[in-house]
């Protein structure tokens, strides 16, 4: 396969969907926590911005500067985080980033639309800018969980 066809692959019509409607675009008014991941690679930013209500993610709110990658991820994380647990999103991010390695299946659901960047996985420079939201998400929701138990 050429490297032009495998760049087709890459930017399937899916992802390059999933970029252009991305859910929970913005910032929130009055977020629990809020964290900033930056790919130093590429230079892609996501800043995402949580409120965690009873251990669950009850609001986010998502800001991506990203490649089209990054923004497919960020699109497939705003899709299902809403309503999972501390451990869903950390599980989630764990399995992604097996999967992106080689060495681990798509990401259990909620988080199976993850599948869609299994092409990626050969595309090693690429893997830190699909893993911003889903590791902003995660710290978020631990620096949530940090405070909760400091009450």
């Amino acid at each position: 396969m050429s490297d032009e066809t495998d760049l087709i692959k890459l930017y399937s019509a899916r992802i390059l969907g999933l970029a252009t409607d991305i859910p929970h675009l913005g910032r929130l008014d009055h977020p629990d926590a809020s964290v900033t991941r930056r790919s130093p690679l590429c230079g892609s930013t996501v800043t995402v911005d949580v409120v965690v209500q009873d251990g669950k993610l009850a609001d986010m709110a998502q800001d991506v500067k990203a490649c089209a990658l990054g923004q497919a991820s960020a699109a497939v994380t705003g899709s299902a985080a809403i309503g999972a647990s501390l451990e869903q999103v950390q599980t989630a991010r764990d399995q992604l980033k097996a999967m992106l390695k080689g060495k681990g299946p798509v990401p259990a659901a909620p988080f199976d639309g993850f599948e869609v960047l299994m092409p990626a996985v050969a595309y090693k420079n690429r893997h830190a800018s699909i893993l911003l939201a889903i590791e902003a998400l995660t710290e978020a929701m631990q620096q949530t969980q940090a405070l909760a138990d400091n009450r």
